[in-house]
């Protein structure tokens, strides 16, 4: 990766691809139908292609999280493996001036002499010096705190691959591995075998002695098999195929107990492939090791090899009493794991290979492969369809994080809705709201990466001028459910809350500001002509991103570094010193202005305030009392989001729910207290003095 690659999309030329690819390799012309440099190599008196050189973002452009497509430099060769990848540009958030370009750097040459031929899989904790370049499964390294942006980056190399392997390398009939059809499992009713077989659900193949021997004609193994040469007719070996994990096999030809622990076996995605074979040739040779890769037969798939292993699964199976009966009769059952793509939906193309040799000393060697193929019908799968990208692996993979969210969120929602419970006691109030936090600081933020950000609009306005798909906040589960939350907030609620329980920065600087006041230092009040002058600052810096970032990606990077969210919540303030001291500085500024960075500043908080006018109604109860003359709530409101009128400006409330209390309580609200106090003095009894003229009169 020595070489410094221009640092915009779409800018290689010849030249360039030159200095890529130096002597001995020479770059040809640009194809005129195709964006690829053949890249050829001069074998003693010939030239030859030995590989295909593209930017990725000429063939497959899927936006990152900047709304901006990874531009990679891709060079594949004619037997389909990557010579090199490297990244050309990039405006992935997280790799700028974050974590840096080195783990990025270090991902994409993972790639390098991987085949377009394996399944590649991102992940992280395997044993990734197991990979072998003629293995089906490879898996390679993730980078933590980015791993939606690496799974775009390898849907990019993937598809733009693809398409180039498909156009100059022959694999027309290749599919795209995330769009495969999914086993149904609702499907069942009770079949024997001749039934299975009618149905279509077990395939028998069979392969005579003649058919063997007229393979071998005018080859070193012609004649070696003499039993074959005497019964012609006779079966060689008669291979019966079906899928095991289907139910309607599965549980006719399983008793309860096997066919459940074959379930138990099989991660979700897996495949069980049941082959039987009857005949002089086994099915697997005699020094087969169970638990491994059969010896004899193969599959491929779309032309494409998927390896199978033995699952090394014992017990009774309900064959015909013939199979049963036959001395030869051997079954097995292979395991096809979920990163291999296997689509039910597609044929199965499964090669018999057969093996002679002949002479003792050097013996010649001849192998020969015989193709059968077993479809399942259409009855017994579920199509695939569009929605089955790589993004749904994020979703599926997160679950467990997205079910946490949805309760939280599910919490946030009923406490809310002001429930009597909740808001008649400031003490629960407290506990529930720095409760709440905790989990938004720790739970959505550190741990699930949750954290919104001005990026994401700007990625979107991004996106949308250049005419691209929006798709690719998909890969980010827990941003789109937690933008869908908020996005139905701002018609209940308005701006509150996100900013003031969503956030996780803001959480940050809440909880900071609470144990600072706890160690007795006091909040700075700010004058409320300054107030009001400084609120409408975080709208000007929002004005500028947003036009920044229609028209220069590069400035608007640089800009978004306004936010201390990618430093604090993102790397944990692991990052160069100047971004540290920037996120620690507005820490400790709301230790003085409580949260004086979302109240000013914050560019996200501004258009958060500018989408809560969606707002249908004033949720927060007020009183003709408030503002004339009461000021309890506009006193006690830390955010100043109070007007001395008592009217709650909307705009500004991070909906923290002390005016709530004040508001629901007979000794913080002050109009409740006069109601009280008069409500007592009407029930005092007067004791009205008798003057003494009137005692004297009514003693006589």
């Amino acid at each position: 990766m020595g070489l410094v690659l221009p640092g915009h999309a779409g800018v290689m030329t010849r030249e360039t691809m030159a200095q890529a690819f130096p002597a001995p390799l020479i770059v040809g012309e640009k194809d005129r139908d195709l964006p690829v440099w053949p890249i050829l190599k001069q074998d003693l008196t010939s030239t030859n292609v030995v590989a295909y050189a593209y930017e990725s973002i000429d063939l497959s452009a899927i936006p990152g999280f900047s709304g901006t497509p990874f531009n990679l430099l891709v060079a594949l060769d004619t037997q389909g493996q990557f010579m090199d990848v490297r990244v050309i540009s990039h405006h992935e958030p997280v790799f700028l001036e974050g974590l840096g370009p080195a783990p990025l750097t270090a991902f994409v040459e993972q790639y390098k002499d991987l085949s377009l031929k394996q399944s590649i899989k991102i992940t992280t904790g395997q044993n990734n010096a197991a990979n072998k370049t003629g293995s089906a499964n490879v898996y390679i390294d993730g980078v933590a705190k980015a791993t939606a942006s690496v799974r775009i980056l390898n849907q990019s190399l993937l598809a733009a691959s693809l398409k180039v392997a498909r156009a100059k390398l022959g694999y027309s009939e290749g599919r795209d591995p995330d769009l495969i059809a999914k086993i149904r499992q609702d499907v069942f009713q009770p079949m024997d075998w001749s039934a299975l077989v009618r149905a279509g659900l077990v395939h028998k193949f069979s392969f005579k002695n003649r058919d063997i021997e007229k393979a071998f004609q005018g080859t070193a193994g012609e004649g070696l098999d003499t039993d074959g040469e005497k019964a012609p007719g006779e079966p060689f070996t008669d291979l019966y195929v079906a899928h095991l994990n289907v139910p309607a096999v599965g549980r006719n030809l399983l008793n309860p107990e096997r066919w459940a622990y074959l379930q138990q076996r099989l991660e979700p995605g897996d495949h069980a492939l049941l082959l039987i074979s009857a005949g002089r040739y086994p099915l697997v040779s005699e020094d087969f090791v169970r638990g491994t890769v059969p010896d004899r037969i193969t599959l491929n798939q779309s032309k494409l090899p998927i390896e199978i292993r033995d699952m090394d699964l014992d017990g009774p199976l309900q064959l015909p009493a013939a199979l049963q009966a036959a001395q030869d009769a051997q079954w097995r059952v292979f395991r096809v794991i979920a990163p291999a793509g296997l689509d039910p939906g597609q044929p199965l193309d499964f090669e018999l290979h057969v093996t002679r040799s002949k002479g003792l000393m050097y013996a010649e060697v001849v192998h020969k492969t015989f193709p059968f193929s077993a479809s399942l019908p259409d009855d017994y799968f579920e199509a695939a369809n569009s929605d089955q990208k790589t993004w749904r692996t994020s979703w599926t993979e997160r679950w467990p994080e997205l079910l946490v969210l949805a309760l939280g969120l599910a919490v946030l929602t009923i406490a809310l809705r002001n429930p009597p419970w909740l808001v008649r006691s400031a003490r629960r109030v407290t506990w529930f709201r720095n409760g709440y936090l905790l989990f938004t600081l720790v739970f959505i933020g550190w741990y699930a990466q949750g954290q919104l950000s001005i990026v994401n609009l700007t990625a979107v306005i991004q996106s949308v001028l250049a005419g691209r798909s929006l798709a690719f906040f998909l890969y980010d589960p827990m941003t789109v459910v937690l933008w869908a939350f908020v996005a139905f907030t701002f018609f209940v609620w308005g701006r509150g809350t996100f900013c003031g329980w969503l956030c996780p920065f803001g959480a940050l600087q809440d909880l900071v500001s609470q144990i600072t006041r706890r160690l007795g230092l006091k909040w700075l009040r700010v004058p409320a002509l300054w107030d009001a002058r400084l609120k409408r600052l975080k709208y000007a810096v929002l004005a500028v991103i947003l036009l920044s970032a229609c028209v220069s990606v590069g400035l608007t990077d640089a800009l978004v570094e306004v936010e201390p969210f990618k430093t604090s919540i993102t790397l944990n303030f692991v990052r160069a010193w100047p971004f540290v001291l920037w996120a620690v500085a507005l820490v400790l500024l709301s230790a003085f202005f409580y949260k004086g960075y979302c109240r000013y500043l914050c560019p996200l908080g501004a258009g958060m305030g500018l989408l809560g006018r969606l707002r249908r109604h004033d949720w927060i109860a007020r009183r003709s009392e408030c503002g004339q003359p009461c000021q309890r709530c506009r006193s006690d409101c830390a955010y100043q989001a109070i007007t001395p009128q008592g009217a709650v400006d909307y705009d500004e409330c991070f909906q923290c729910l002390d005016c709530v209390v004040i508001y629901e309580s007979d000794a913080l609200c002050v109009p409740l207290m006069q109601q009280k106090k008069s409500a007592r003095e009407d029930r005092v009894i007067p004791i009205v003095a008798v003057p003494a003229t009137a005692q004297q009169e009514s003693q006589s």
